[in-house]
């Protein structure tokens, strides 16, 4: 059963997606990107499409609501991109207002004929398999999951990503798996599971669901080897999680890759990061505000690596 990492705007850059595929993610995605900014030339746009050699083939995920500028913006992906890429996602799940706003992400779901066109014109401008990733609905009154999936199935898509919570829902309460069930029992197509998988038992409950693969998002922060444990889970293997060096030692590699990539400015987007690795570990608190504290990614990694080196001259280097 193939593992992918999902988009999360602000978290999954090249550098953290480059981590994961290391640590056993089948398929990773970019960040959503405005297919509206790509279309009119946005440098900032087209830097999260950045990837790295080691995660290819990708899927690349773009969000927008006007067929023909979607359609287009696929093709000239292609066209730049070749065979880096091994699908176009089309995000039509995520809540943030500043997205539904718009009438993009998660608002498509009210409206599925205009959701099905977008998919129709992609899917015959482009070569390559157009996907899309949704909601069990935009609201609790408004959990139209399964007619939703049917018509993006008649159009043209190849594959469903369903996130089991309403855009109302965001990311509050627990994920229904029920709604992905019954996705997967209503179309022929693949449909992948998402929504709270971050260890061995939700990986098995996600499973349950039938779903044909399954994505892991906010479980894999600080946790790159959530991928290792799922798949150890899912074949019957014993898994052994990190150590505390470990964890640091992958915390600090994280930190040297982020700024190879952005430079200076990825320093600031790593405190984000970087705190996650801390979750449930003694002592984390301290470390935290030394963490955010930090000017530089050279300083980063060393509040990390020095951190190992006294636990393991207590003799704590295995314990957390």
């Amino acid at each position: 059963m193939p593992l992918l990492l999902a988009p999360m705007a602000g978290f999954t850059d090249m550098s953290f997606r480059t981590l994961c595929k290391r640590h056993g993610a089948d398929v990773t995605v970019t960040e959503m990107v405005s297919a509206k900014g790509l279309h009119y030339g946005s440098d900032k746009s087209r830097e999260l499409l950045e990837t790295a050699e080691e995660e290819r083939p990708v899927m690349m995920q773009l969000f927008g609501r006007d067929p023909a500028i979607m359609a287009d913006t696929a093709k000239r992906l292609v066209q730049a991109y070749g065979g880096a890429i091994l699908a176009i996602d089309v995000n039509m799940g995520c809540p943030a207002p500043k997205i539904t706003g718009n009438g993009e992400g998660s608002a498509l779901m009210k409206e599925p004929e205009l959701a099905g066109r977008i998919v129709e014109a992609m899917a015959k401008s482009v070569p390559v398999p157009v996907t899309v990733k949704m909601r069990k609905g935009y609201d609790a009154h408004s959990e139209n999951a399964v007619a939703f999936a049917k018509r993006l199935e008649a159009c043209g898509a190849a594959m469903l990503t369903v996130h089991g919570r309403t855009r109302e829902a965001m990311y509050g309460g627990e994920a229904d798996l029920a709604a992905i069930a019954a996705v997967k029992a209503a179309v022929r197509i693949p449909v992948v599971g998402n929504g709270d998988v971050k260890d061995a038992e939700s990986a098995r409950a996600m499973r349950e669901t039938g779903c044909d693969g399954i994505m892991i998002g906010r479980g894999a922060l600080g946790n790159p080897w959530v991928f290792q444990e799922v798949r150890a889970a899912l074949s019957g293997r014993t898994y052994t999680p990190p150590d505390w060096q470990e964890r640091m030692e992958t915390a600090a590699e994280h930190v040297r890759a982020t700024v190879r990539h952005k430079g200076d400015r990825g320093v600031l987007e790593l405190r984000k990061h970087i705190v996650c690795y801390l979750a449930g570990v003694r002592g984390a608190a301290q470390l935290r505000t030394r963490l955010q504290a930090a000017t530089s990614a050279e300083e980063m990694a060393e509040i990390l690596l020095d951190t190992c080196r006294q636990r393991e001259y207590n003799g704590e280097a295995h314990r957390a």
